[in-house]
């Protein structure tokens, strides 16, 4: 299974439970119903808030350990050589 598959496969009940809990179809377990209704709506904000948290710590980590991998960095600016070559053989000026 992919992971789009595996994705879709939990998120569609995932946002249908959320739905029927939002419009008070389904009763939300161990919390009462007007604390349900006061914090059902923030949700979709409050994964939105942690997943951009997320994706700037997991991209400020990356930006951290760069140098703590000397191949790849050596590979990385073989590979920006390359192209900047394969670039002057078809006449664009890249310096």
């Amino acid at each position: 299974m992919s992971k789009g598959t595996r994705f879709v496969t939990i998120a569609i009940p995932a946002v249908v439970a959320y739905l029927l809990m939002l419009i008070n179809v389904l009763p939300v377990p161990f919390v009462s119903a007007e604390t349900a209704d006061q914090i059902l709506p923030v949700i979709p904000w409050w994964l939105l808030v942690a997943f951009g948290a997320f994706s700037l710590t997991s991209l400020g980590l990356g930006l951290l350990r760069f140098h703590d991998t000397p191949e790849a960095y050596e590979s990385l600016l073989a590979e920006i050589a390359q192209a900047k070559n394969e670039l002057r053989d078809q006449g664009v000026e890249v310096d």
